[in-house]
């Protein structure tokens, strides 16, 4: 019974300058039956030091630390422990920061002034070689840019209805349900936006498609 108990709890490191954020949820987590708290840092350094020492299933850290960006401390954390889930926060995310993130390897990319309850299910359901990020920030990458590239790949009228979606930051749940079409279906339709856009990740994809104009017309197919 306690070995299974201990299986299904993520253990979770906090990274963040701001000791007033870090205790909270740090607290948060004590309360959490399937969430523990394996300790906090205040920098890339003391971060990339405790999760070596503690090698944690999760890791919730802020872009902007004393020490340099959270981006740079993932990477390294993820080379050291490439099945470590990241979830980066981030006061005023920019666009490009974002891009940047689509490529590392982070689980997901969070407002810091967003809910409690929002992070803590993100930590709960992150998982590796997926990306969840908050509508507000996705609206920054897959802003719709006109007009639509010449060299841009051809979509199909429901590619581009999943695009759309994606852009908006909904789950592939969400997704198929809006479409009326089952989850499968609706992955095999993500999969093929990937492939066509050259992409690793939804939000790599929607980066893509704003750059190329996509998303300006994925609305009136």
């Amino acid at each position: 019974m306690t070995d299974e108990s201990a299986r299904s709890t993520s253990r979770v490191v906090v990274v963040d300058d701001h000791t007033t954020f870090a205790e909270l949820l740090s607290d948060a987590l004590d309360r959490q039956e399937d969430l523990e708290n394996a300790g906090t840092a205040s920098g890339v350094r003391e971060g990339i030091e405790l999760c070596r020492a503690k090698q944690p299933d999760v890791v919730v850290m802020d872009y902007h630390l004393p020490d340099g960006n959270g981006l740079d401390a993932a990477r390294e954390i993820l080379a050291d422990r490439p099945a470590t889930r990241i979830i980066m926060l981030t006061g005023n995310a920019a666009a490009d920061i974002l891009a940047q993130a689509a490529g590392s390897g982070i689980c997901g990319f969070l407002p810091k002034d967003g809910s409690l309850t929002t992070l803590l299910d993100t930590l709960r359901h992150a998982r590796s070689g997926s990306m969840v990020i908050h509508p507000s920030l996705l609206a920054l990458v897959g802003k719709p840019q006109a007009p639509e590239a010449p060299d841009a790949p051809a979509l199909t009228t429901r590619e581009r209805q999943v695009l759309t979606l994606m852009a908006q930051g909904h789950d592939v749940r969400a997704n198929a349900k809006h479409l009326g079409i089952t989850e499968n279906t609706c992955r095999g339709y993500v999969k093929s936006i990937l492939a066509k856009l050259d992409a690793h990740t939804q939000l790599e994809a929607v980066a893509v498609a704003g750059r190329l104009g996509l998303l300006a017309t994925s609305n009136h197919d």
